[in-house]
């Protein structure tokens, strides 16, 4: 049975990712050594479009693995941390309502 994850394992995983890329990788063409890709990115606010050899090709999808990966683990860590802070703002509420007013104080009557 696994345990469950908290948002610290999470950003544990997170850390062990040694390398990722974040874009989209197509093929261009096959050639003798394997496909060639066109990488393109976002950077600076530009599209980037880079050739990539085919040696190059296994990396950067291992690359691109590991981003879609590490974006998995933010998106469950996010949920468990909002879960956590959400439990704990309710929580601090119920402890700290003030007692209720009485329903209607009343006004001492003038002696006429």
């Amino acid at each position: 049975m696994k345990t469950p994850a908290t948002p610290e394992i999470l950003l544990t995983q997170i850390g062990s990712i040694p390398r990722l890329e974040r874009g989209t990788l197509s093929v261009l063409r096959q050639s003798a050594r394997g496909p060639c890709g066109n990488f393109q990115r976002w950077e600076n606010g530009r599209n980037v479009s880079q050739y990539i050899a085919a040696e190059q090709v296994p990396a950067v999808q291992q690359n691109l693995e590991a981003y879609a990966r590490a974006q998995a683990l933010f998106d469950q860590y996010v949920e468990l941390l909002s879960e956590r802070s959400r439990a704990e703002r309710l929580a601090e509420v119920k402890k700290k309502r003030p007692p209720p007013p009485s329903s209607s104080p009343r006004k001492p009557k003038s002696n006429r």
